[in-house]
């Protein structure tokens, strides 16, 4: 159950299926469904799925992790990048997770946003002010939280947050246009929700017209034209969720299968897009990108 029909996650969690000797059509049978990146259409797709009667859902985030959920309580349920699975309700625990769902966390961006704040504050010498994005579609216990995680790692950080929230795609502008009023000097969204990864490259184009360098979670972003990203490997964790898959169709229970954690992080800097702006990334910050 997937957003869109190609992108290079997608391409590695069929690749650890391949690693793993499955062979479509052969000794796996998958069963596409795509949304379009519209998230009001996965209930009736999860819906399809469990009327297929397949053995395993994979779901690779949060959304789609929620849709499976309504639709089924007993086929098993595999996701990749969910942030927090069990404030999400989507688990017990991350050591038992009972029930018929597992996988891997992502961590969340309250988690990672002092170490985005600083990677940004070491790349663009001299900023004070940072503007922030924040998506108000996501989770309400995420969005309701976000500003105080980001105010307390600012603050430690010694720059400002100028916050700006979002309340779908038409607003993306609107916003940017909103806190420039306050000349931040960097861009940082904070993602509660898919939202900003579907506008990877509207945000980054925006970026790229009022020359704000910015970061994001993902690489994917950063290959959208984006400054820099730091997060999970999101192609490690969807390369690794084919081993839950693996697994569950050799006997075992999702609920006896401990949710683990990313284990890898990449910090990656487009550097085209670092001359596009005119900055000179110092030394300190190229030498730890991965």
């Amino acid at each position: 159950l997937f957003g869109v029909s190609s992108t290079p996650l997608i391409e590695a969690f069929e690749r650890g299926l391949r690693e793993l000797g499955y062979v479509e059509g052969k000794n796996i049978l998958i069963e596409r469904r795509f949304s379009g990146g519209k998230d009001e259409r996965l209930p009736e797709l999860a819906a399809e799925l469990v009327r297929l009667k397949v053995d395993v859902i994979f779901a690779a985030s949060t959304p789609m992790v929620r849709s499976a959920k309504q639709a089924t309580s007993t086929i098993p349920i595999v996701f990749a990048v969910v942030s927090d699975p069990v404030v999400d309700g989507f688990v017990d625990s991350l050591a038992r997770p009972g029930g018929n769902i597992t996988g891997l966390s992502s961590l969340g961006n309250a988690q990672l946003v002092a170490k985005r704040l600083e990677l940004l504050r070491d790349a663009v010498p001299g900023v004070r002010r940072i503007a922030v994005l924040l998506d108000t579609m996501g989770p309400a216990h995420r969005v309701a939280e976000a500003p105080s995680a980001i105010e307390a790692a600012a603050r430690s950080l010694r720059v400002q947050p100028v916050i700006a929230r979002v309340g779908g795609a038409e607003e993306i502008g609107r916003a940017i246009d909103i806190v420039l009023r306050d000349r931040p000097g960097a861009l940082l969204p904070f993602t509660t929700s898919p939202l900003f990864y579907r506008q990877a490259g509207r945000i980054a184009e925006l970026a790229a017209r009022h020359r704000l360098p910015a970061i994001y979670e993902s690489s994917e972003l950063v290959h959208a034209g984006g400054l820099m990203s730091y997060g999970a490997s999101y192609p490690d964790l969807m390369r690794r969720a084919a081993g839950y898959v693996d697994k569950i169709l050799k006997g075992a229970k999702p609920g006896d299968l401990p949710v683990e954690q990313a284990s890898t992080f990449e910090l990656v800097i487009n550097m085209k897009t670092a001359k596009a702006l005119g900055l000179t990334i110092p030394q300190a910050v190229l030498v730890r990108a991965t």
